[in-house]
């Protein structure tokens, strides 16, 4: 990392979290939501992106969430940051190159991103920090930078990466021999059993000029749609506006396929720091302070005879009696019960009540008299 490096985090906080559905609606996502503690997931990413880099972080988030994001952002207590509107989703490649942009013109060529979904939790903000500086080191050299989870379980629900040689006089880095998709249950227990393979979190740190030039390289759409959707933006205080129609011809893809997975030399930084990406009721309950029995409770429940539940009441009181691996929800408008196994296909709760036209139980908990 140079002397005229600067450190810009950005915060991606386009995500749906339809996983967490009846919590999570199209208009208040899981990002938004004190699911752990008295802040939300985006605010106590902003308080890690402020204790890697003193630089106010650039915010990417759908422009019907804008006002929330930014009452969260003044009341988290960091510098005010720009926020940058996207008119539609497309993953995250398009807005990581409107993010680069953006530093650019702010921070000059030393702009380095480091790239943070807004919906993970992080326990270690200490040892995230540790790991954020070497990246940023590493960047220097090595330009691509990812972030290696420490994997605790067999998870079937996250990519991972599988690390190669070690980085001389580089404490916890080494290089990625391949990036590897979802894999089923059987082969998460061999990555276990194996100790080479690290859950792909979705944090990277590239020099902002350098992932630009990649995806002019690579993904000459992404680029040439990105680059005019930001420069024809317009702006109101702290928003950027992107052009709708530059933005949506853009091709949507994640940066992984875009540029990490197809560029040689890319490096990993080894993370083990209490993460997750809260992408399940399953996550919450793991991450929840169960009794002794496993169970979670959340609100106003009368919990008897339960194993391994996580039991949540938001309006009304919720009793649970001798049920064993049990998600319980309850909000204003809705209630969902599934075991545990079953989270994962959450969504399809979702797409049935879209295909039934029931979307006012989509788009926002309504108020309770």
């Amino acid at each position: 990392m140079t002397q005229t490096a600067t450190l810009v985090p950005v915060i991606l906080s386009g995500g749906s979290g339809t996983r967490l559905w009846p919590l999570s609606r199209e208009r208040m996502p899981k990002q938004l939501l004190p699911l752990l503690s008295d802040q939300s997931l985006l605010q106590d990413t902003l308080r890690r992106a402020r204790a890697a880099s003193p630089t106010p972080a650039l915010l990417v988030c759908n422009q019907a969430h804008r006002f929330r994001v930014a009452e969260q952002l003044l009341s988290s207590g960091c510098e005010a940051g720009t926020i940058l509107l996207e008119p539609m989703a497309r993953n995250t490649a398009p807005a990581i190159a409107v993010a680069a942009h953006e530093a650019l013109q702010q921070h000059g060529t030393g702009a380095q991103l480091l790239v943070m979904p807004a919906d993970h939790v992080i326990t270690d903000t200490e040892a995230f920090v540790r790991a954020a500086r070497e990246a940023a080191l590493l960047a220097g050299h090595h330009r691509a930078v990812a972030f290696g989870i420490r994997a605790t379980r067999p998870e079937t629900g996250f990519g991972y990466l599988e690390a190669g040689d070690a980085i001389p006089g580089s404490g916890a880095a080494c290089r990625i021999t391949t990036f590897v998709e979802k894999p089923d249950l059987a082969r998460a227990e061999a990555f276990m059993a194996g100790g080479r393979h690290f859950w792909n979190g979705g944090m990277f740190l590239f020099p902002a000029a350098w992932v630009l030039e990649q995806l002019a390289r690579l993904e000459p759409d992404i680029a040439r749609c990105a680059e005019s959707a930001w420069s024809n933006a317009t702006r109101d205080e702290d928003f950027v506006r992107l052009d709708a129609k530059a933005f949506e011809r853009s091709p949507s893809n994640s940066i992984d396929y875009a540029l990490m997975e197809r560029i040689d030399g890319t490096v990993m930084v080894k993370l083990d720091a209490g993460w997750d990406d809260v992408g399940s009721f399953t996550a919450l309950w793991q991450l929840g302070n169960a009794d002794s029995q496993g169970v979670v409770t959340v609100g106003d429940v009368l919990s008897d005879g339960n194993r391994d539940c996580y039991l949540r009441a938001d309006h009304r009181m919720v009793a649970a009696l001798g049920v064993r691996d049990l998600i319980v929800v309850e909000t204003a408008d809705a209630v969902l019960v599934a075991h545990r196994d079953a989270v994962q296909d959450v969504k399809r709760v979702v797409e049935a009540l879209r295909a039934a036209g029931r979307t006012e139980l989509l788009t926002d908990i309504p108020d309770q008299d």
